[in-house]
């Protein structure tokens, strides 16, 4: 099972390094196509305010990749909990206060890896 915590931790981290990617360098380019309830009009004006969103999204992915690097058992399975977790907050206020999608996203594929990495 640690084996299958691990591949979805990373997939986790290519999840949170594509949205870093997007509200950070892609915003007016790419985000319209995908954030589709935005009006266009919007991603001009918060292009700032969608950097530092993505910003923090960087951050969450540093931590699972770090997780992913860590050769102790027990320091690797504190720090991997400590992110996931992270990313299943951020997951359920996303959905509750943005769209019922980031609940799919981000707080379900961490909720698994919380799961594997208990069994």
């Amino acid at each position: 099972m640690q084996t299958a915590a691990q591949i979805v931790i990373g997939l986790i981290a290519i999840i949170h390094i594509y949205i870093l990617w997007l509200e950070m360098f892609a915003w007016t380019t790419r985000a319209p196509k995908v954030f589709k309830t935005i009006p266009k009009e919007l991603f001009p004006p918060t292009k700032t305010l969608a950097a530092n969103q993505g910003l923090y999204n960087g951050f969450l992915a540093a931590g699972l990749i770090w997780s992913l690097c860590i050769n102790d058992h027990h320091w690797k399975f504190h720090v991997s909990i400590f992110f996931l977790t992270c990313v299943l907050i951020a997951g359920i206020y996303g959905a509750a206060t943005a769209s019922k999608k980031i609940l799919y996203v981000q707080s379900i594929p961490a909720l698994v890896a919380l799961i594997l990495l208990h069994l």
